[in-house]
């Protein structure tokens, strides 16, 4: 059991961002008074949504991945949705990082045509 400031400091965020979870219905600390009190279950669930964030999911997606494992003792419907939203978001980065290679490959192109145009001599432009 640890108070918002020790659960902040262990994972790393803000208070802040302790409060703006429990707003968003992410996790629910326990209350003592106006105390907030973060249990093993709770600082778990930042973590999953800590890496959820890291892994580019949205909060909604993520919000989705925690109830389902709430509403499965066995977690076979959480494992599949999360099984195929991974998938969408390793092709989404695919092509992201297909278009940072060609975006890579032009402006080397373009810094070697101004640097041998500032030398004097021209080069011929290199297409793909």
């Amino acid at each position: 059991m640890l108070g918002i400031q020790e659960a902040a400091t262990l994972l790393g965020v803000t208070m802040r961002t302790l409060r703006f979870y429990e707003d968003k219905g992410l996790i629910a600390p326990q209350r003592v008074g106006t105390t907030r009190i973060y249990s093993r279950r709770e600082m778990g669930r930042m973590q999953l949504i800590l890496r959820g964030k890291r892994l580019g999911f949205t909060i909604r997606e993520i919000k989705e991945f925690l109830d389902l494992y709430d509403v499965d003792p066995e977690h076979h419907e959480q494992v599949r949705a999360l099984r195929g939203r991974v998938n969408e978001r390793i092709a989404n980065l695919r092509k992201q990082k297909r278009a940072i290679e060609q975006t890579l490959d032009e402006l080397i192109s373009i810094e070697r045509q101004a640097l041998a145009w500032l030398e004097g001599s021209p080069v011929k432009a290199v297409d793909d």
